[in-house]
Formats: C-alpha cells, structure tokens, sequence
C-alpha cells in the first residue's frame, strides 16, 4: 500500500476517536444524546472532514440531532485543533449514516421469513 494512502486513514481514525470523546464529555447540546460515530472520511487537503453517526434510537431524531452536531461543529473543530497537531483542522460535516438501521431492518425481515416459513411447512 502506497505510504500516501495511509497518513489520511490515521488522521480520520484519531479525528474520530477525538471527536467521540469530545460529543460524549463536552457537548451539552441535549440534542446530542447517544450518538455513535461510524467514520470519518478527510479529503486530500484536510480541510474537509465528513463525519458519520448512527443513534441508538433510529432515525427518526437524525435530524434534530444533525442540526444539533452542527451547532456544534464549531466548538469540536476548535477542540481537534488544540488535541490534534495539524496544519489544517478541517471544517466538520455530519452525515446520518443510516446503514445500521438498514441492517437491522434486513435482519428483522428475514427473521420474519423464516418464523412464516417454519409456520408453514412445505408439503
């Protein structure tokens, strides 16, 4: 693997890492409840960072807890920049990652089959 590919995976990895602990101790935004960051992915120049989250209690709060993350971004940028040795703290966007809820969806779906199934037996 090119060396060039792994300095911005690491930045993201300590970015997310940051950022989850920061959202957890820092932000008071009750808005900002059980949140659980997924990824983070940084462009090239860092000064962009996307930030992904999930929440424990679906989705239907995402975005009242997408406006509230924002609100805060201003704040956890400036808390990465006196934690994180960079030249560019790169402007944070969230984004509802929705993909757990989507498993879990899938998953409950085909329990469903498979209960229907067993109720049924083939002859």
């Amino acid at each position: 693997m090119p060396k060039d590919n792994t300095r911005p995976r690491r930045v993201a990895e300590q970015i997310q890492r940051e950022l989850a602990e920061l959202i957890r101790l820092e932000v008071k935004d009750p808005r900002v409840g059980m949140v659980t960051l997924t990824g983070v992915d940084v462009t090239p120049d860092y000064a962009h960072a996307k930030v992904y989250f999930t929440l424990l209690g679906g989705s239907e709060q995402a975005a009242a807890v997408s406006a509230g993350l924002e609100r805060a971004a201003g704040f956890l940028r400036s808390q990465l920049a006196q934690r994180i040795k960079l030249r560019v703290t790169p402007l944070l966007h969230f984004v509802h990652d929705s993909s757990v809820e989507n498993g879990s969806h899938l998953s409950q779906l085909i329990d469903a089959a498979i209960a229907e199934d067993r109720g049924h037996p083939s002859e």
